[in-house]
């Protein structure tokens, strides 16, 4: 094989992998080609990332050990066809692609081998190296293929192993989690500025006590829920605010909107 990794779809998620997995000496950018039908990811990757890339899926896929599949559910089948027919069976393929099944992509492969197939659900902050990651096997995908994903994805993120029909959970909590986090901060810092912040001051304290409080529950052994409590003095002004959103239903809000998230995963696979 002329490369260890073949990336079909080279979209931002992609990108944070190969950043992480070049920047910690996993792989080299010379061992990794990624297909792309858009010109500018491809320039992206050739000039930023020094990756080779080029615009057919099957020719990346041909000449890889291991192909990680990046592009949104309604493009996989497409993406898929004719990549079983020129890929070995020894190949790893790893799906990176919300509400997709194993059995979906063993499927479009083909029927005639048992694919070594492991579903992942990576998340944004790998762009940072602070990445989580969920991965599950398919029918056909071994121990070993377990442990080589992990290798391509610790490089910039902490990783788990889950049961596949919890995927669509992870991807609600963890794979959209950072959209959730970002709309919070969007707010806190709008309030600020209608309050009479300038938006630079608004910004600056909104983001900064976001990224402060995120490593206080990193490093602490407590709950999120205790070091809430630890912050909220009975009769005080974050009392005031917490009252306000339990008394208009933010909580249940937030659970309910996770749980709409894990359904638009499972109606994705449909």
């Amino acid at each position: 094989m002329d490369y260890e990794l073949a990336i079909i779809g080279a979209g931002n998620m992609a990108e944070a992998i190969v950043r992480g997995v070049t920047s910690q000496g996993v792989l080299r950018p010379d061992q990794i080609i990624a297909a792309d039908v858009v010109p500018q990811r491809r320039a992206l990757f050739e000039e930023q990332l020094h990756v080779k890339s080029i615009a057919d899926n099957t020719e990346a896929a041909r000449q890889a050990r291991m192909l990680l599949l990046g592009v949104k559910p309604q493009q996989m089948q497409a993406a898929l066809s004719g990549i079983g027919s020129v890929i070995s069976p020894d190949t790893l393929v790893i799906s990176i692609a919300a509400g997709i099944g194993t059995a979906y992509i063993e499927r479009h492969l083909g029927a005639r081998s048992k694919w070594r197939v492991i579903r992942s659900m990576p998340n944004t902050p790998m762009l940072v190296g602070e990445g989580m990651v969920a991965l599950a096997r398919g029918a056909f995908a071994t121990e070993a293929d377990i442990t080589s994903a992990r290798k391509l994805f610790e490089s910039a993120a902490d990783v788990i192993e889950v049961a596949e029909d919890r995927i669509d959970t992870v991807t609600a909590v963890s794979g959209s989690g950072p959209a959730y986090f970002f709309l919070l901060v969007e707010q806190m810092i709008r309030a600020g500025i209608e309050l009479g912040l300038t938006p630079e001051q608004a910004s600056k304290l909104a983001t900064k006590t976001a990224a402060g409080a995120a490593k206080m529950m990193i490093n602490s052994s407590e709950s999120p829920e205790s070091l809430r409590r630890k912050v909220t003095s009975p009769g005080g002004t974050t009392e005031a605010a917490i009252v306000f959103m339990e008394s208009h239903g933010w909580p249940q809000i937030a659970i309910d909107a996770i749980k709409a998230a894990e359904l638009r995963g499972k109606e994705l696979g449909q």
